[in-house]
């Protein structure tokens, strides 16, 4: 994976404007991982793919992570602050392409869900099931093959706590504490949206920086953005005086 420019992270902020977070998440890392066709990515599991943005998130702003999270009980607002480490977890090299689960009679053989699995079920009422189904790929009972939709429903609740199990980067949820009510809650934290609010607040920042020294010096927009962040604030801080 390749850390990328300024201006190429601004092309990327561009192009996404208009797309769900899904498609947001494959262009960044599309951009990232060349060497890696766009299909390979789409049919990443969710947990390789979030675990992927992490370290294009590191490289780009660095290890820690601060968010705010509200409590629900009393309304107090948490400042977190932690490390990218802390909610990294280990996963296997090569993706498992078939898992199975057995439970009583049932063998439920399925694949874990990817990015294509969640545009295509953007639009359905109920995602958790539409999902669910389209990742089984063979359910038996007692040794026969049964239709799809005869699963029961405590056996396609198993296989869900599978799919979480093999895939647990798809699911972080931190564990908070409210300081002025003592509230304990898990909160989930998603890659996909909190890294692309930072590149926004971060793209608009850059274009009004190379507005403010595009109009005081006549530099272009590519010169500008191939300063380090440093001399582009020294500049700044001249313009300013």
């Amino acid at each position: 994976m390749r850390a990328l420019s300024a201006g190429e992270l601004l092309t990327v902020w561009e192009q996404g404007l208009m797309e769900q977070p899904v498609q947001q998440a494959l262009a960044l890392l599309r951009a990232a991982l060349p060497e890696i066709t766009d299909s390979q990515l789409a049919q990443l599991s969710i947990g390789h793919r979030d675990a992927l943005l992490l370290t294009l998130r590191e490289r780009i702003f660095g290890s820690q992570i601060q968010s705010i999270a509200t409590c629900g009980k009393c309304g107090e607002r948490l400042e977190l602050t932690f490390e990218i480490e802390n909610i990294r977890i280990s996963t296997p090299t090569k993706p498992l392409e078939t898992c199975s689960v057995q439970v009583d009679s049932w063998e439920v053989e399925f694949r874990l869900p990817n990015s294509l699995d969640l545009m295509a079920i953007a639009s359905h009422d109920n995602s958790q099931s539409a999902l669910l189904e389209r990742c089984l790929l063979q359910v038996r009972e007692r040794e026969e093959i049964q239709p799809i939709a005869k699963l029961p429903t405590q056996i396609a609740s198993a296989v869900v706590i599978q799919m979480a199990k093999l895939d647990p980067q798809a699911d972080v949820q931190l564990n908070l504490c409210c300081p002025a009510c003592s509230h304990k809650w898990l909160s989930a934290f998603d890659i996909v949206s909190f890294f692309w609010s930072e590149i926004h607040a971060w793209a608009i920042r850059t274009l009004r920086e190379v507005h403010i020294l595009a109009s005081a010096y006549g530099w272009g927009e590519a010169e500008i953005l191939t300063m380090s962040p440093y001399r582009r604030r020294l500049y700044l801080e001249m313009v300013g005086r």
